[in-house]
Formats: structure tokens, C-alpha cells, sequence
């Protein structure tokens, strides 16, 4: 079944109007104009999203400051115009998500330029690590940052993981599954003897989960002695952070994968002010 975002953002804009915005109802019915302004630094995301939960409402929204830009501390990102009661049943709605895909995109957009002052090849991923709901607008925060999505679904490619590779207890059995969909495929591995083997059996990419930066050096190292290298792609993942990122680049991986951007966002305090 196709995503359909307009239809999501009304469902969100119905979970916090329940029956009806009681309070508001009982303002003067006038027209009024507002504007939407952040009280941090961020890199602007969502504002398109934004625009459409008021237009639900029947009220105008302009975009100000579009989604990829960097702001400073109480600059305008949208203006709003329409009946008063509308404007504020809309506001939390409007202003939570600004939040969060604003937090994403500058928590991705931070660690990418750490990234790219060490290796300027290698990706930066988001992972599946999203709040259910919210996984389609977390992951294009994450684009507007300079990030990747990686998968947005499990259709998107065959990943095998740990708990895969518990059910079945080997391997070669499931990458021989694997092969014959003639899908792309990726293995998390836990230890250079499985990365090699993976590589050998022709996997797409490998995924070396909670290894240091000294072992995925090493790990490369013996790929590319057996010249298994340059068949796949390595993908650096776990308790990776803004503190150690730096060292996972130098290792030479082609991604790498941070689940707090998406799982833990710390959202930009956004404010709605009418003028």
C-alpha cells in the first residue's frame, strides 16, 4: 500500500483535535497572521509539511525559510494567516513536527560535515530506528540534512541480521536463498571470519556490527589482501556517535549508520507568535 503523506498529516492533526478544539472555539472569530520563528540554530525540515497541516484548516502559510537552510536563533521560518481558531487548533501539530524533522536534519547535517572532514566518500544512513508513524517524515529530515535513507521498508532489499541468522543457523543457506531473488543483499556480521565469508558468497554489502575502528581497519585490510574488497560495500554500524564518528571514517567504510538520529531526535525549540 502507497505512503500518502496528506493523509498521515491529517491523522496527526485529528489525534490532538479530538472532538474539536474546545478552547479556541470560544475566541472572537477574526482573521489573524502569525509566524512561526526558531529559538536555536537548526537547519530548516518539514516546512512543506508544515504548510500543508494549515492548509487542512483552510489557512495560508508562507514559506519563509526552506527546507535544507541554516538559521540563526529567532529568525521567521513560515508566516500564517487565517481565522484565528484555526491558526492555534493547528499549532502544536505544525510546530511538534517542525520540531523533530528540524532536530533530525541538524543532528545529520553535524555529524555529516564530521564525516566529510575525514573521508569524503562515505555515506552517513539513518537506520529503521523510527517512531512508528513517523518513519517517511524522520527519513527525508534526514535527506534534507545530507544524509541517506538506507531502507525505508523491509521491501526495500534483503538484510540479514542476527536474529535471521538465528532461525536459520547458517549462513550459506540464507545467502543462497537470497541469491536467487536477485535482490540486493546485506548481512550484519559480528566478526571478521563471517564479513569474509559473506564476501566470498557475493553479498552486496556487509554490515560489521559493533566492531571498533581498529577492527574494521583490519577487517578491510584482510578483504582487500583476498581482493574481496572492492565486490562489496562495507557499512560501519553500533554505538557509533558524534564523539567517535571521526575514527569510523578514517577506517575507509563506505557507510556509516547512526540510529540516534532518528531514535532519540532532539527537537528545535520552535515557537508560534502572532503578530
Amino acid at each position: 500500500m502507497a505512503f500518502k503523506p496528506d493523509q498521515e498529516l491529517q491523522k496527526f492533526l485529528d489525534e490532538d483535535l479530538g472532538n474539536g478544539d474546545i478552547t479556541s472555539k470560544l475566541l472572537e472569530k477574526r482573521k489573524i497572521t502569525a509566524k512561526i520563528i526558531t529559538k536555536q540554530e537548526t537547519v530548516v525540515a518539514g516546512v512543506n509539511f508544515v504548510k500543508q497541516i494549515f492548509s487542512l484548516k483552510k489557512c495560508r502559510a508562507t514559506i519563509i525559510k526552506k527546507n535544507g537552510a541554516k538559521i540563526k536563533p529567532n529568525q521567521v521560518i513560515l508566516e500564517i494567516r487565517g481565522d484565528a481558531s484555526d491558526v492555534l487548533s493547528c499549532e502544536r501539530t505544525a510546530l511538534n513536527l517542525l520540531s523533530r524533522m528540524c532536530g533530525i536534519a541538524t543532528k545529520t547535517n553535524q555529524l555529516n560535515a564530521i564525516i566529510k572532514k575525514t573521508n569524503s566518500k562515505t555515506k552517513l544512513l539513518a537506520t529503521r530506528k523510527t517512531a512508528p508513524g513517523l518513519r517517511y517524515f524522520d527519513k527525508i529530515a534526514v535527506e534534507i540534512g545530507g544524509g541517506e535513507r538506507h531502507r525505508m521498508t523491509l521491501n526495500d532489499m534483503i538484510m540479514f541480521k542476527d536474529n535471521h541468522l538465528a532461525v536459520e543457523n547458517s549462513i550459506h543457506i540464507l545467502i543462497g536463498k537470497a541469491m536467487k531473488t536477485k535482490q540486493k543483499i546485506e548481512i550484519e556480521v559480528e566478526n571478521q571470519k563471517d564479513a569474509i565469508l559473506a564476501a566470498t558468497l557475493g553479498v552486496n554489502i556487509i554490515m560489521l556490527d559493533n566492531f571498533t575502528p581498529h577492527q574494521i581497519t583490519n577487517t578491510i585490510k584482510k578483504l582487500d589482501e583476498l581482493k574481496l574488497r572492492k565486490k562489496v560495500k562495507i557499512e560501519a554500524s553500533g554505538r557509533i556517535n558524534e564523539k567517535n564518528i571521526s575514527n569510523y571514517a578514517k577506517t575507509g567504510v563506505d557507510m556509516i549508520s547512526v540510529g540516534e538520529i532518528t531514535h532519540s531526535p532532539q527537537g528545535i525549540d520552535v515557537s508560534l507568535e502572532i503578530n
